[in-house]
This record gives C-alpha cells, sequence and structure tokens, in this order.
C-alpha cells in the first residue's frame, strides 16, 4: 500500500463508509425481514434470557452538535436493582419547567439571560431553582458563569426518557 495513491486511498475509505452507512442485510429465516425491529434483533442475538434493555441514538441538535449514544442494561440486574436510586433523576425531570428548560438549551439557549428572557421560566429565582435541581440530578452541567449545557451522555438518554413517556 506504500505506492497506493491519494485517489485510491479516498476511493478505498468512500467505499468502507458506504459499506458501513448501507443498509445491514436481514437474513432470509426471519420472518419480519422488513427491518422493522432490526434493533431489538440485534440485541436477542447477543443476549441470553431473560434479555436485555437497550436504547440508542443518534442526534444533531439544531446547533450542529452531533451525539451518539447507546446504553444497554440486563434485565435481571434492573429487576434486582434498587429503583429509588433513580427518583432524584427522574424527579428532576417530573416538572413541566424544567422539561421545558432543557429543550430550550438543547436548541440553543445557553445563557441565563437566554432563558430568563422567556415568558415560560418564571422569574429569576425560580429558573435558578430549576436549573440547580437539573445540574444536581446530572441532566444539565455548569459549562461557565451564567452558562449552561446537557452533557453529551445525557442528550440521548434525555430524549429516550421523553419518547418512553410518549402515549
Amino acid at each position: 500500500m506504500a505506492d497506493e495513491t491519494l485517489a485510491d486511498r479516498v476511493a478505498r475509505l468512500e467505499e468502507r463508509v458506504a459499506h458501513l452507512e448501507g443498509p445491514r442485510p436481514v437474513p432470509a429465516d426471519r420472518p419480519d425481514a422488513d427491518e422493522t425491529f432490526w434493533a431489538l434483533h440485534g440485541l436477542k442475538d447477543r443476549v441470553a434470557e431473560p434479555g436485555a434493555v437497550l436504547f440508542t441514538g443518534s442526534v444533531t441538535l439544531p446547533s450542529g452538535e452531533h451525539y451518539e449514544w447507546q446504553q444497554g442494561s440486563l434485565a435481571d440486574d434492573l429487576l434486582e436493582d434498587d429503583w429509588s436510586q433513580a427518583a432524584e433523576a427522574l424527579g428532576a425531570l417530573a416538572h413541566p419547567v424544567r422539561l421545558l428548560l432543557l429543550r430550550e438549551i438543547l436548541q440553543g439557549a445557553r445563557t441565563t439571560a437566554e432563558l430568563a428572557a422567556h415568558e415560560g421560566l418564571g422569574t429569576t429565582g425560580q429558573l435558578y431553582h430549576h436549573l440547580h435541581r437539573l445540574v444536581a440530578a446530572g441532566w444539565l452541567r455548569s459549562t461557565a458563569r451564567g452558562r449552561f449545557s446537557v452533557p453529551g451522555d445525557r442528550v440521548v438518554p434525555v430524549l429516550t426518557v421523553l419518547a418512553a413517556s410518549r402515549r
């Protein structure tokens, strides 16, 4: 490959990217070869009974930031876990103003001044109360004085919680 030209290398890389981004073949013996449950089948191929839970996502925010995330947990581990440990994180999301804050921050509003200008976020004192609750639960981080962001490893999880709560 020492004699390989730049054009050859680029062509080879483009082929690899096309292969990685292309559709995944579905085994013909699967009754749902339409790929509806492609993620589920991949999970089942890797995990024995009683199974597991997997969430994953690829998200580009309006600001152009791109996040990819995947997390899985064995069903036994989840069922045996102390669910009360999740109360703080879930409780922090259980308020309309905090959900609005997360949405605004994911859409690009990052400073307390930008957030305070939104009519649905209450007084400055209320705003700080909600921001601090989200920071304490790990859904937000303070990146500088008066600036907030959703940590990269929390973008897909918060969107997953919202998707799971839809009926």
